[in-house]
């Protein structure tokens, strides 16, 4: 299990958010999504976490102030990628101790360097752990964090169960899943046929079912998570989104990000597009190209990410 964006490591994870089709990476032998180079993809995961930086600190305050909310003194970010929420975790909770779990050693050391350069590494630690089979060396804590890594489990019930008994009394699980197909384009951009990314969301949504159907154990679930915070003992205390909304234009980092993000879809989704829709998108990441994503003036980025929190009593 590797979450990998913060976070979002947090992918074409969620069907309908193509724009995370780079970071969480499933496959077979021969797939780009397994053939990973850690020094390109971590940078990018890092990128898109810092661009949702003010979601993600939000989602925390929010917590942080419920009439319900227990004193933070651990915290675990179960797939926590490069670390980016993890250290914002640590500042919104200055008592508390985070602890960065992830299967990539490489993102475990991105994550470790960055707490270090903000000054918090003294209540930072990372664990390499691969879900479910250690969850008996997680520990005790406050606050779970999920984000967008319950999904990468094949029995999500008994992932969220055994989550659930992590908890101290009056811990929360903060479970980010769902959200709103993320958009970066007009839904006609005068080349190709238009809704251009409402098929490269259907085509995220095959990927991603391809990708639940191959985990170990997987059941399929009804995805109520106040459901199943329920089924697990847990007290449902809310949902909530944050929103993203950076308008055309985009300033240089936001649109690097988008065609660092859209390069690497072209490449997950492969043959899953149409040969249209592929040489669409050949022009749209081709830098001479003037109708492509570096020169084009309606480029912007707007998603939003949901957060669902269930407590123990």
């Amino acid at each position: 299990m590797s979450s990998h964006a913060g976070h979002g490591h947090h992918d074409a994870h969620a069907p309908a958010t193509p724009v995370h089709a780079h970071a969480h990476v499933h496959g077979s032998g021969g797939d780009p999504a397994t053939d990973i180079d850690w020094d390109v993809l971590g940078p990018l995961l890092e990128q898109e976490a810092e661009l949702g930086g003010a979601q993600y600190e939000e989602a925390a305050r929010w917590i942080a102030a419920l009439p319900t909310a227990p004193k933070v003194r651990r915290v675990l970010d179960i797939g926590s990628g490069p670390g980016v929420v993890s250290c914002l975790l640590a500042e919104v909770f200055p008592e508390a101790e985070v602890v960065a779990v992830d299967a990539t050693p490489a993102l475990l050391e991105r994550a470790k360097n960055r707490a270090r350069r903000l000054g918090v590494i003294d209540r930072f630690q990372t664990l390499e752990a691969e879900l479910p089979a250690i969850f008996d060396r997680l520990g005790e804590a406050d606050l779970v964090w999920a984000g967008n890594s319950l999904h990468h489990l094949g029995d999500q019930r008994a992932a969220l169960a055994g989550f659930a008994g992590l908890l101290r009394p009056g811990g929360t699980v903060a479970l980010v899943e769902g959200g709103l197909p993320t958009r970066r384009l007009p839904r006609d951009i005068g080349i190709g046929e238009p809704g251009l990314e409402a098929r490269m969301g259907a085509a995220a949504a095959t990927r991603f079912q391809h990708m639940r159907s191959e985990l170990p154990g997987a059941k399929r679930e009804t995805e109520d998570w106040s459901a199943l915070f329920t089924a697990v003992g847990l007290v449902p205390q809310g949902t909530r989104s944050f929103l993203l909304d950076l308008p055309a234009p985009l300033p240089g980092p936001a649109r690097d990000h988008v065609v660092a993000s859209i390069t690497r879809e072209r490449e997950v989704l492969g043959d899953l597009l149409s040969a249209e829709d592929s040489a669409v998108l050949d022009r749209l990441l081709d830098p001479e190209d003037p109708e492509g994503l570096h020169h084009r003036p309606d480029v912007h980025l707007l998603t939003a990410r949901t957060v669902h929190l269930g407590r123990r009593d």
